[in-house]
């Protein structure tokens, strides 16, 4: 029984990536069609995509498929199944509604588009950064899917690097393009987590 929660479990996540990835795409695309007029890519940035990509694709995906390092396996409960399931699938579909709201305003890097508005509907009416939301809720539910310690912490530390490293210059970026309008949306809404940070 336990080895078919396992194969279920990397199975799920699997699907989870599949399904990131096909939201991701045609949103890449769609953006694409509005030029950036205010770029603030750095090392910086760059190192907090980087291990975001190791924590959430790269070492979960070696593990599933090969399953190293095995060493750090554990049983994986029913419960935890099921937990990541629901996590997993909520981080996809707040991935999803974020794209959906940004359309042409979304950008991988710190960009501002040509009519680039603040979007404050959606996701973005509780929390200013869901995007970073759905990938804390794709780490959380990674620990739970794959039974395995590593590959758990290596979703929460490359959730926390890309987090850590830009939100702040994400935010001063908007302050400076949007001004008021974007101090204000900030005395309404909280970072991350509804309510709560």
């Amino acid at each position: 029984m336990s080895l078919s929660l396992i194969t279920l479990g990397k199975t799920i996540w699997v699907l989870g990536i599949i399904a990131w990835y096909f939201v991701r795409r045609p949103a890449a695309r769609r953006a694409k069609r509005n030029a950036v007029v205010n770029n603030r890519r750095s090392a910086r940035d760059g190192l907090g995509l980087v291990a975001a990509i190791i924590g959430l694709a790269v070492v979960p995906g070696i593990y599933v498929f090969s399953g190293f390092p095995a060493r750090f396996d554990y049983p994986l409960a029913g419960w935890a199944l099921a937990l990541g399931t629901i996590v997993y699938a909520a981080a996809i579909w707040i991935f999803r509604r974020t794209h959906k709201e940004l359309g042409r305003n979304w950008s991988i890097s710190l960009e501002i588009r040509e009519e680039h508005k603040l979007i404050s509907t959606g996701p973005y009416s509780v929390i200013r950064h869901p995007m970073y939301t759905s990938f804390l809720l794709m780490a959380l539910g990674q620990a739970c899917l794959l039974a395995n310690w590593f590959v758990g912490v290596a979703g929460l530390i490359g959730f926390a690097f890309l987090f850590f490293l830009r939100v702040q210059r994400e935010e001063k970026m908007m302050i400076e393009f949007f001004g008021p309008q974007y101090r204000d949306y900030m005395d309404k809404t909280k970072r991350i987590i509804p309510y709560i940070y």
